[in-house]
């Protein structure tokens, strides 16, 4: 009951403060007022008796976890706050700092973005965060295994489900061959589009590609990292450790919306971001969010076209 009176009234503040924006996005506003409400319950706790009481639990998806729920842990850390966290399968080295952390859900869900005990969930009109800070996973993982003569250059692709439909944002073999035929004399470049079986499933279907055995083919230079990881020889426990540990080596990343562009944005360098479509844009995601992660860089492509501009003009140095 109370929930509902209180949705009300949230919905009413937002209409009277942002009614001339779509409804499709004016939700996410009321999010962002009903997460800063919760957090006052907090206060006592978090900035007087300062004692560790948290315990963070999070079954959302992949990209939401990097940017608000990790680092809220990180924050109460920090803060001699955190007890615990719980969180999906080959999660554990993702809260490396975490004094407790428990891998329960074996399935990433929607619903489970909406944790409104965290400072925000998805998509906010404002990204001034307190309780928040950037994970140090660059400094924590880097390492002398995966390194090479020449700079290392990810690029991180997918080929999935979009709001339940074809795939929207990805590259093409096409594009694919571009970017490597431009990059490949001044970078050692890794090539990352993890298969099913290496990540926790958030209900999305994953599609092929080809590109794995077109890679191999035409640009066998390139390095694949599911070659890596079957000889994993930073003997990563999971997919997700090995890939941190490899990130954690790079200073330029090629991504895609999603998860995807989130992780590659949480090793500083600087990282080019196909994202064609979705409330990122209206809120400007891009520009304010993912360049807090760990102070990457970042360039917002909107097209393939725009992704290969970007390319040539920032990652190319011949």
């Amino acid at each position: 009951m109370f929930e509902k009176i209180l949705n009300k009234f949230l919905s009413l503040i937002v209409l009277l403060r942002h009614g001339r924006m779509t409804p499709d996005v004016r939700y996410y506003y009321r999010h962002t007022y009903r997460c800063q409400l919760t957090q006052l319950k907090y206060v006592l706790q978090d900035y007087v008796i300062k004692k560790p009481y948290k315990e963070i639990e999070f079954q959302g998806e992949f990209a939401p976890e990097l940017e608000f729920t990790i680092p809220f842990a990180y924050w109460h850390f920090k803060n001699g706050t955190l007890k615990s966290t719980k969180a999906a399968l080959f999660t554990k080295e993702m809260y490396f700092f975490s004094p407790h952390h428990e891998e329960v859900f074996d399935v990433r869900t929607n619903e489970g973005n909406y944790n409104f005990e965290l400072p925000r969930v998805l998509y906010s009109q404002d990204y001034d965060m307190s309780k928040w800070l950037e994970v140090p996973y660059k400094e924590h993982f880097k390492n002398d295994v995966y390194v090479y003569e020449k700079p290392m250059l990810m690029i991180a692709n997918r080929y999935n489900m979009e709001w339940g439909g074809a795939p929207i944002s990805f590259y093409s073999i096409e594009d694919l061959d571009f970017m490597i035929s431009h990059l490949k004399k001044d970078y050692t470049i890794l090539y990352n589009r993890p298969r099913p079986q290496n990540i926790t499933n958030d209900t999305s279907d994953i599609y092929e590609l080809n590109d794995y055995e077109w890679l191999a083919e035409t640009h066998p230079e390139v390095v694949l990292m599911e070659d890596l990881y079957k000889e994993n020889k930073i003997k990563a426990r999971n997919y997700n450790h090995f890939q941190l540990s490899v990130y954690a080596n790079c200073e330029k990343f090629i991504s895609i919306h999603g998860g995807t562009a989130a992780l590659a944005s949480c090793f500083k360098g600087a990282n080019i971001i196909l994202s064609k479509k979705g409330p990122e844009h209206h809120f400007g995601c891009f520009k304010t969010l993912f360049p807090k992660l760990s102070g990457a860089t970042i360039y917002h492509a909107k097209t393939n076209e725009e992704a290969r501009d970007f390319v040539l003009k920032h990652y190319v140095k011949s």
